[in-house]
């Protein structure tokens, strides 16, 4: 069961210079970028593509693949940066809502996307930790 929560491979990179970003929705968006590229750039196209209007409670966040390890990309990180780093190839990346609003309701009044997303990563949150 725990397999489902886990990922093989290269998972960063689609290819040299293009990174691959997970939805929570189980799709995966991939974005070139240029050595002048921020995360801040990734989250503002993220924020177009996907309609979301109150993009401050959402971040990138790369997760390690043979454990619970979440780090957060701050927006004025390069990707290049990112990528280049050691163990960069045991890590993925995940557009999350890494900012719970004191009131989700106001989410939901204020930006239905984005309460929609929320959602989707509560649930996958706690369906991944009921399956281990």
């Amino acid at each position: 069961k725990l397999k489902k929560c886990l990922f093989f491979g290269n998972s960063l990179l689609f290819l040299p210079n293009v990174l691959k970003v997970y939805l929570e929705n189980g799709q995966t968006k991939a974005f070139k970028f240029h050595k002048t590229t921020t995360v801040k750039d990734i989250v503002l196209t993220l924020k177009e593509k996907l309609s979301i209007r109150c993009i401050e409670h959402f971040a990138l966040v790369l997760e390690q693949q043979y454990n619970i390890t979440k780090l957060l990309l701050l927006n004025k990180v390069l990707l290049f940066q990112v990528v280049q780093k050691k163990d960069s190839h045991d890590y993925r990346c995940l557009f999350r809502v890494c900012f719970i609003p004191r009131d989700p309701v106001d989410l939901l009044q204020d930006d239905p996307v984005a309460f929609e997303y929320l959602f989707q990563c509560v649930t996958g949150t706690l369906r991944c930790r009921d399956e281990m």
